[in-house]
């Protein structure tokens, strides 16, 4: 038999309440607290926990300098590598995209729990913002109404505490209690599934290659992400839902071989697997994102497949925007920027998520088992090759290079 969390009578009063410290809670705290606006961060995990959780890490150059210009940005500079180029492999052949020379633009890598542990530090540490880790059974209230609050269950006394709380951000993720309280009918979600799942596996083993490689199989897709001189992320197309224990250490890596092969390619690094786990391709986009006090950031508010690797640099897009908004609105009494947040935020989600869609069929029609589908994705990557256009193009969208923060 379960105890009913006891209840305390004190209620505390902040601004803003943000439920979530991943990158867009921290950088939404961090972006009020420089403002000298009060808010509180609450977290399920623990501290160690979101500082070591292994998440994407490839961020595009306008959502680097928006960290830059607020000063959020010292660690990632000086340690991050910048990405110029990347490779594709098909049709038993090698062919490098130079997208930096077309944009004059690069990627920064930089793994997610460096980002999020430097967020948190200058939040915490620095910045003196209130924090609380482990919290459990978050429940958002009066979203609607003119005095929102936040419950949660204390880790340590087990009592369930009130925040009174002037606005709510609700950056907890796609599970997370914030989307889950939105009232039926007062919002449209809109989900796209691929039809295909990926393998994501993390190898104790040297990248073997000096960028990312994409490579088109027609036994499907495969992807090569150096995350350290020591580790590297594969990617490999799979079933949705299939088991990852289908997937033993040999035929991971004989799987990687044939379908990363090509003319002139070193032989792959082999290791030790230290994870599997197979991802459904799918996303949706919540429509819209703010509903009464509650403000909806980053996977809360809409799912990239990591197809594209765009959904940490739309969690930091809707951050800035948000923060700053709340900042205009507390400050100053300036109402645009959370009046026009959930506009300015879904221009650039479909955006990114139709990028995210065009290239999937590209990754993944090769081993649709439909030639017709098959022809059309490889003509679509040799045009990458052929016309100068097609490549400004596909370089554009791919480095988010029409974003500003």
């Amino acid at each position: 038999m379960t105890t009913a969390p006891r209840r305390s009578g004190a209620e505390q009063r902040f601004p803003v309440v943000v439920v979530g410290a991943g990158p867009a809670g921290l950088t939404v705290g961090n972006i009020l607290r420089a403002a000298g606006v009060d808010c509180l961060v609450l977290e399920t995990e623990t501290r160690e926990s979101i500082e070591r959780r292994p998440r994407a890490g490839v961020i595009e150059e306008w959502a680097v300098r928006g960290l830059e210009r607020r000063g959020l940005a010292r660690n990632l500079l000086e340690r991050a590598q910048a990405h110029t180029e990347c490779e594709f492999r098909f049709a038993g052949e090698r062919y490098r995209f130079e997208y930096t020379g077309l944009t004059g633009r690069h990627h920064f890598f930089y793994p997610q729990q460096f980002l999020v542990t430097d967020l948190v530090r200058e939040y915490a540490d620095v910045r003196g913002g209130e924090i609380r880790f482990g919290v459990r059974d978050v429940r958002p209230h009066g979203l609607d109404s003119g005095r929102p609050s936040v419950s949660y269950v204390c880790p340590d006394s087990g009592e369930r505490r009130t925040v009174q709380a002037g606005f709510v951000a609700g950056c907890d993720g796609a599970r997370g209690a914030t989307r889950a309280a939105l009232p039926p009918g007062r919002v449209r979600v809109a989900r796209h599934d691929y039809g295909v799942g990926w393998l994501a596996l993390l190898a104790e083993a040297p990248p073997s290659a000096d960028c990312v490689v994409f490579g088109m199989h027609p036994r499907g897709f495969a992807g090569h992400m150096a995350r350290s001189p020591e580790v590297t992320r594969y990617y490999l197309q799979c079933p949705p839902g299939d088991d990852p224990e289908n997937w033993p250490h040999e035929r991971v890596w004989a799987e990687l071989r044939e379908r990363l092969g090509a003319a002139g390619a070193p032989p792959l690094q082999e290791g030790r697997l230290l994870e599997k786990r197979v991802l459904d391709m799918h996303g949706y986009v919540v429509e819209p994102m703010a509903l009464g006090r509650l403000f909806l950031a980053g996977d809360a508010a809409h799912l990239t497949a990591p197809i594209a690797a765009k959904g940490l640099n739309l969690a930091l897009h809707d951050a800035f925007l948000l923060g700053d908004g709340l900042v205009g609105h507390l400050t100053r009494g300036d109402d645009t920027g959370l009046a026009g947040y959930s506009a300015a935020c879904l221009t650039r989600v479909w955006d990114y998520q139709e990028f995210s869609q065009w290239l999937a069929e590209m990754y993944h029609g090769t081993a649709s088992g439909d030639p017709h589908r098959a022809g059309a994705a490889l003509a679509r990557l040799r045009r990458l090759f052929d016309s100068p256009a097609a490549a400004a193009a596909f370089a554009e969208q791919y480095l988010g290079a029409r974003t500003t923060g």
